[in-house]
C-alpha cells in the first residue's frame, strides 16, 4: 500500500479533504472518500462521461483525473447542483422533457449540459450534438435529451442566476 496523501478542495461550495493513495482517481475519491456517490463510473477509460463533473466550471472525466491533481480546485458534482425543494433549471428540463430512463448517464449529461449552456446558451441541434458527444445513454436515442436541453436554455433564458 503507498503512502497517502492529503487532498484538499473545494466540493460543492465546501471544503473538504481526505487521505487516498496517489493513485486514486477523482472518481473514486469523490465516491469512496467523500461519499458522493451521484458520480458514477462507466467505462472508466474517459468515453462514457457517466463520470463527468466540473472544475473549477468546466467539465472533466473525474475516472481519468487523479485526486491529488484536484487540490486546491473546486469540484462540482450533481450533487451540488439544485436541491429537491429547488431543482436547477437544467434539472427541471429533464423531468419535463423525460431527458433520462435508468438516469445512469443523467448526472453526467446535466453537468455537461451546464457548461454547455454556459457557452452556447441559443443550442442549435448541431452544436449540441458535437459538444455534447462525449456523453453516451444507452437507453433513450438522444431525442428528449436534445430536447430537455433546448428547455434548459429556455428556462436558464428566463432564470439566468440558475446557471453559475
Amino acid at each position: 500500500m503507498s503512502e497517502l496523501v492529503e487532498v484538499v478542495l473545494d466540493v460543492n461550495d465546501a471544503g473538504r479533504s481526505a487521505g487516498c493513495e496517489p493513485r486514486t482517481t477523482l472518481a473514486d475519491f469523490l465516491r469512496g472518500h467523500l461519499g458522493l456517490t451521484g458520480t458514477h463510473l462507466g467505462c472508466e477509460h474517459g468515453v462514457c462521461g457517466a463520470c463527468t463533473v466540473l472544475l473549477d466550471g468546466r467539465s472533466v472525466r473525474s475516472c481519468l483525473m487523479l485526486a491529488v491533481q484536484a487540490t486546491g480546485h473546486r469540484v462540482t458534482t450533481i450533487e451540488g447542483i439544485g436541491s429537491i425543494e429547488r431543482p436547477h433549471a437544467v434539472q427541471r428540463a429533464f423531468s419535463e422533457k423525460h431527458g433520462l430512463q435508468c438516469g445512469f448517464c443523467t448526472p453526467g449529461f446535466i453537468l455537461s449540459t451546464i457548461e454547455y449552456l454556459r457557452d452556447h446558451p441559443t443550442p442549435t441541434q448541431q452544436s449540441m450534438q458535437t459538444e455534447l458527444s462525449g456523453n453516451i445513454c444507452r437507453c433513450t436515442g438522444y431525442v428528449k435529451i436534445f430536447k430537455a436541453v433546448e428547455r434548459a436554455a429556455e428556462l436558464i433564458a428566463r432564470e439566468p442566476e440558475t446557471l453559475r
